[in-house]
Order: structure tokens, then C-alpha cells, then sequence
């Protein structure tokens, strides 16, 4: 269903659109701006439009620095969440759309409370137990966290995905010969892949953002990129440390950028419709 708007508002509308999306993006313009300018150049006032343009800043972060080694191990940890995540979530979705008892609303209503709770309650619990444990900043730890406190989400998700998927689908397969396995891999998942993509982007972006569980449980050469990048921020007063943490910045947010630009089709696909309905 569509609207159409009187001709004399469309002007209007457009033009707080266009406003709301300034306001939205002028933060990173502004330090993607700033990211290739001396400091100097980058905070004069009034702003220079025609300063010269520098790439010391990401040279002195990347390779001086040695920040690739965080992005290695943003690399690692952010595919590790995601594949243990997705493979969990959609075995228990797909489950517990199936379910018809009462345990698997009580599942649903448990995993819901211990997705509300502050991401610091749970640090408070684990990482005593990792110091003991001898597991402390390791990459399977962390990793292992983050599946926690995101698996609820994305058993909910996936299983709001499964449910839009006729359970005739499972017995026409079943009936062609498929076992329960050959259902699940052949049948359902081809039409998941919206919203597993879905699912998976946001398993993606809380591995990817997450600042306070990899701060407190990496160290070091494992430290990933968003904890790392708080050392150029707090550490130091100088603004030429303050700049390199601008280009950083900028680096952590590219990617994400082109990552939605690309699945942006599967993503309005998976929010929209979830799957194929019956």
C-alpha cells in the first residue's frame, strides 16, 4: 500500500528527509573528513575545505601501531560468533517452531530474561571464573561469551523466520523419502536463507561493536580492534594520538558500511517477509 502526498507537502517531506539524513551522517562525514587531515588542519576554525590531504594518520595506526593485528583478531572472533551462533540458533529455531508443548514456551520466556540482562552482570560472573579456569584472554573465551549473550536473540529471530515456513514443506519431504536431517538442510534451509543472513548480520554487528566484554577478557596482542582503539582515546591527551584514533575509527566503520550495501536485498527480504509463507 502506498501513499500519495498532496503536491504541496512533497517539497516539505522530501526536505526533512534530506535534513534527517544529514544530521544522521554528518558525525562520520565529518571524522571520515578530518581522518585525512593534520591536526592542525583538522580542527581550525573556520574549517578549511582545501586542506591538504595526508594518510600519516592511518599508516602510523595500521602499520606502526601494528592495528592489523587487531583487525586479525576482530576477524577471528566475529566469524567464530557468528558460525556458532547461526548454527545453534537455527537448530534450536527451527525446534522450537516445531514444538507444540508448553517447554518450549518456558525455553523461549528463559532465553528472553537472560537477553534482558546487562551485559556487565554476566562479566561480573565469568570472568572470575576465567582467571581461575586459566582461560583468560584467549579467543575461544571470548568467543563463547558472546554466543551467550547473543543466542537468545537469534533463537527467537530464527524461530519467528521458521514459523512462517508451512510445516507442509517437512511433510511433503518426509513423504519423498527425506529423513528428518535431509528436511532440515535440503528443504528448509534453501528458503531460510533470508532471514539467516538477517540473523547472521546482527550476530555479526554485536561481535563486531562489542567494546566492554572484549576490553575486560583481551589483552594485549589479542585485544580486537574496538577495544584497542579506546587506548588512542583515553591514554593520551595529545591530539595527534586522538587523530590516529580517528583514522582507526574510520577503519572500523567502513566495512560495516559496504557489508549492509551488500546484503541490503537479503536483509529488507528477511525483515520484510522472513520467508515463504504458506
Amino acid at each position: 500500500m502506498t501513499t500519495n502526498l498532496p503536491k504541496p507537502l512533497k517539497p516539505f517531506t522530501t526536505a526533512f528527509l534530506g535534513f534527517w539524513v544529514f544530521l544522521a551522517a554528518f558525525p562520520f562525514l565529518w571524522m571520515f573528513l578530518i581522518s585525512f587531515r593534520a591536526p592542525v588542519d583538522a580542527f581550525s576554525f573556520p574549517p578549511k575545505l582545501f586542506a591538504p590531504i595526508t594518510l600519516e594518520h592511518f599508516y602510523t595506526v595500521w602499520i606502526l601501531d601494528g592495528f592489523w593485528k587487531q583487525a586479525l583478531n576482530t576477524t577471528i572472533v566475529t566469524l567464530g560468533t557468528v558460525t556458532v551462533s547461526l548454527t545453534i540458533g537455527c537448530l534450536a529455531g527451527y525446534g522450537l517452531s516445531r514444538y507444540r508443548g508448553n517447554l518450549g514456551f518456558w525455553i523461549l520466556i528463559i532465553a528472553l530474561v537472560f537477553r534482558a540482562m546487562p551485559h556487565v552482570v554476566m562479566l561480573v560472573a565469568y570472568k572470575p571464573a576465567f582467571w581461575a579456569m586459566g582461560i583468560w584472554n584467549r579467543y575461544e573465551t571470548l568467543i563463547i561469551v558472546l554466543v551467550a549473550i547473543n543466542q537468545p536473540f537469534t533463537i527467537w529471530m530464527l524461530r519467528s523466520f521458521f514459523v512462517n515456513i508451512p510445516e507442509e514443506l517437512d511433510q511433503a519431504a518426509l513423504v519423498d523419502g527425506c529423513n528428518r536431517v535431509q528436511t532440515f538442510v535440503k528443504v528448509i534451509m534453501p528458503v531460510m536463507w533470508p532471514g539467516v543472513i538477517t540473523t547472521g548480520l546482527f550476530s555479526f554487528l554485536l561481535a563486531y561493536n562489542d567494546f566492554l566484554i572484549s576490553s575486560q577478557l583481551m589483552s594485549g596482542d589479542h585485544m580486537t580492534m574496538t577495544a584497542a582503539l579506546s587506548n588512542y582515546i583515553f591514554s593520551d591527551d595529545s591530539l595527534a594520538k586522538l587523530m590516529h584514533g580517528v583514522a582507526g575509527a574510520v577503519s572500523i566503520t567502513i566495512p560495516l558500511i559496504f557489508l549492509v550495501l551488500f546484503f541490503q536485498r537479503y536483509i529488507v527480504a528477511g525483515l520484510t517477509h522472513g520467508a515463504v509463507k504458506g
